[in-house]
């Protein structure tokens, strides 16, 4: 993971209420200079009609006009990339924010599962979970030294992934040793096809009422013909 903070005052009025919320940040494309780009209706689009280099995260923190992200860090990422070399002065846009997460107070125990794009959205709903409800978290990280810590008042499991294998499989793994009552709430979030396959778990095979789980797809194994 890579830290970075994102400030001006441009940010003068940018408030993030809600729970494990999204928040778009938008940068040039290597070799291009910084303009913003215009909302369509449907999304944002260059003056040339492409699509800007746009990505999605879960912020840390925003105070006093400054916004705390974590991005993870892999090569051939346009924000990843970015982040890497960026220098305070150079520019970059904050579209926000999206939706976040309620949660249920009279739950009995909430199970958060998810990869390393989770874990700021993760470390969020900890912490916002009321005491007296038991919270289970199990992650996938590529390596075992990508953990990082997490609130100690929850049972967290580190799963690394399989050296070249399907995303969030330790995790579809996990779940489905794990027992789930009536009362219970899951949270999962990670590579599209991994949360499908966990959602597909939830309401397919163990008939799990939908309104007590939440699966988000954050981002996409790229396919041979897509860019990222």
């Amino acid at each position: 993971m890579l830290r970075i903070l994102l400030g001006g005052d441009a940010l003068d009025g940018l408030v993030i209420d809600e729970i494990a919320a999204s928040v778009r940040v938008v940068i040039a494309w290597p070799g291009e200079v910084f303009v913003l780009p215009e909302w369509n209706g449907n999304e944002f689009l260059l003056a040339d009609g492409r699509r800007p280099a746009l990505r999605t995260f879960t912020p840390v923190v925003l105070v006093d006009n400054t916004i705390t992200l974590d991005i993870v860090r892999h090569p051939g990422g346009a924000i990843s990339d970015w982040a890497e070399t960026a220098q305070p002065g150079d520019p970059a846009a904050i579209s926000g924010p999206g939706r976040g997460e309620t949660i249920d107070p009279n739950a009995n125990r909430y199970v958060l599962l998810g990869d390393e794009t989770a874990m700021p959205a993760i470390r969020q709903l900890i912490e916002a979970i009321p005491a007296s409800i038991d919270i289970e978290v199990h992650l996938e990280t590529e390596t075992a030294d990508a953990a990082l810590p997490l609130p100690d008042r929850a049972t967290t499991h580190w799963h690394v992934a399989d050296p070249g294998g399907t995303p969030g499989s330790t995790l579809l793994a996990a779940l489905r040793t794990i027992e789930i009552g009536d009362n219970d709430c899951v949270w999962a979030a990670g590579e599209a096809a991994a949360v499908q396959a966990l959602r597909k778990h939830l309401f397919n095979e163990r008939g799990i009422d939908r309104s007590r789980a939440t699966v988000r797809g954050y981002w996409k194994v790229p396919r041979p013909t897509e860019t990222d």
